[in-house]
C-alpha cells in the first residue's frame, strides 16, 4: 500500500495505491492522521490505484469526513474502481461522500 499526501492550489491531494487491507490500514492511518484536522482545505483522494479496501481502511476515510466536515471541508473521492465501489454502495458510503 501507498500513500501521498500533497498540498495544491489550498487543497489536499491523497494518492492511495495498492490493497488496504488490515495490515496496510495500520500504516496508512499513521501516515493520513495529519488529514484528520484538514485545516479547512478540501481533502481530494485519488482512488485510481486503490484495489482493495477493508473495513479498517473505511474507518480511516470516514475520520478524515469528520475532521474535514468540523472544519467546513468537503472530502471527494475520485476515480473509484467498480468493485470498492461497490463496498462503499453496501455500508452506505456513497452517500456520505463526494465522488468524481
Amino acid at each position: 500500500m501507498k500513500t501521498k499526501i500533497e498540498e495544491i492550489d489550498g487543497k489536499f491531494i491523497v494518492t492511495l495505491e495498492g490493497e488496504m487491507d488490515t495490515a496496510a490500514a495500520e500504516e496508512a492511518e499513521k501516515e493520513l492522521k495529519a488529514l484528520y484536522k484538514s485545516e479547512g482545505k478540501d481533502v481530494i483522494i485519488e482512488c485510481g490505484g486503490l484495489e482493495y479496501i477493508a473495513s479498517s481502511g473505511l474507518r480511516i476515510l470516514i475520520l478524515i469526513l469528520k475532521g474535514a466536515k468540523a472544519n467546513g471541508s468537503k472530502v471527494t473521492l475520485k476515480n473509484v474502481n467498480d468493485d470498492i465501489m461497490d463496498v462503499f454502495k453496501l455500508t452506505g458510503f456513497t452517500t456520505l461522500f463526494d465522488f468524481e
